[in-house]
């Protein structure tokens, strides 16, 4: 009898101790292992119902005429990178991927330098190609990945990347895409965890999406932004994220943001869905710039648009609403910032005058 007491009480305390863990867990983490968002995020729409009938239907519609200030020549931008190596810089490659130079580190985000967005041969096929190859890349310090998608989470990129030396930050259990690759300085990140890294300070938060590459594996890989500190500015790089009051606590506590980078495309699902320009994962223009005025953002760079169809708006409307908008929010039009594909600035002339 003794003994059945001491197991019952053993029993009792794992019980306890199991309990107590599950509950200091942040809330973004579930006991399954898998992530949500944070909390009052807006949900996904449970009538949307995806379909590549209809999707490519409707694809068919867009006009997909490229205007010729959409896209710099490539021998223009390896020039132009060569003449601001000594500056600190942005560059737009296309869609999420940047190169960001800061003092002595080179950053890249989200490359993917392949032609298309899925496994293999498949998925989406991008309509403009990336500004330079992935050969002809400056020396990458600093890998930032924001989360798993195809199109910012490239295998055959990551395979084929030249610099396997640089420190790579992603956030949780995506580390394995980079250590089965060849890389050794592979950091995986929780919301709210900081990194230095030389003279800079990376902090991963939160964002509103979800993470998915096959059947099997929703949400098991967690998805976050980067705010990067430097040289007592703040640069807010959003990971693929819908609008959500998250952002008014993240400008509370980290704002003002000197410079945003905010997906501004990839919002229009209908008729598969009820609503016209609206995602619960990718901000439309207005919301985009919302996030911005949230996070007490100085300025707002639009991405994530003018590389690739991923839903069915006209593929340039969103810098055209992202400009228009702008008055709206509280921004001056050149204060929503709009890049050519290959565009390099100094960091000081977007932070002052554009």
């Amino acid at each position: 009898m003794k003994k059945i007491v001491l197991l019952l009480v053993f029993f009792i305390f794992i019980y306890n101790e199991n309990l107590m863990c599950m509950n200091s867990k942040p809330y973004h983490h579930l006991p399954d292992g898998t992530f949500r968002n944070p909390e009052g995020s807006p949900e996904r729409d449970p009538s949307f119902k995806w379909s590549y009938k209809i999707f490519n239907k409707e694809k068919k519609k867009l006009d997909m005429s490229i205007t010729e200030d959409h896209i710099i020549n490539k021998k223009e931008v390896l020039e132009n990178l060569e003449r601001h190596k000594s500056s600190d810089y942005v560059a737009w490659i296309g869609h999420a991927t940047f190169l960001i130079k800061l003092g002595n580190t080179t950053i890249i985000t989200d490359p993917v330098f392949e032609k298309n967005m899925g496994p293999l041969i498949f998925g989406p096929k991008r309509f403009v190609d990336p500004a330079i190859d992935l050969n002809e890349i400056p020396k990458i310090d600093l890998f930032l990945l924001t989360h798993n998608h195809y199109d910012h989470l490239s295998t055959r990129t990551i395979q084929r990347f030249p610099f396997k030396k640089a420190k790579v930050l992603t956030p949780l259990k995506l580390g394995k895409y980079f250590t089965r690759n060849g890389f050794s300085d592979v950091n995986e990140m929780d919301w709210y965890d900081e990194i230095k890294v030389n003279d800079l300070k990376i902090t991963l938060l939160p964002a509103v999406h979800w993470s998915k590459r096959s059947l099997w594996d929703t949400n098991k890989t967690l998805w976050g932004s980067f705010l990067i500190e430097y040289n007592n500015k703040k640069i807010f790089f959003a990971s693929d994220t819908g609008y959500g009051n998250i952002y008014k606590e993240l400008g509370e506590k980290y704002g003002p943001i000197d410079l945003t980078f905010i997906n501004i495309g990839a919002y229009n699902f209908y008729p598969m869905t009820p609503k016209k320009d609206k995602s619960v994962g990718h901000t439309n223009p207005e919301e985009a710039l919302n996030i911005g005025q949230d996070l007490k953002s100085k300025k707002v760079l639009g991405m994530h648009w003018g590389t690739v169809v991923l839903s069915l708006e006209p593929i340039f409307e969103p810098p055209k609403r992202f400009k228009n908008a702008s008055n709206q929010y509280g921004y001056h039009p050149d204060d929503a910032i709009i890049f050519k594909i290959g565009q390099i600035e100094k960091l000081e002339n977007l932070l002052n005058k554009f």
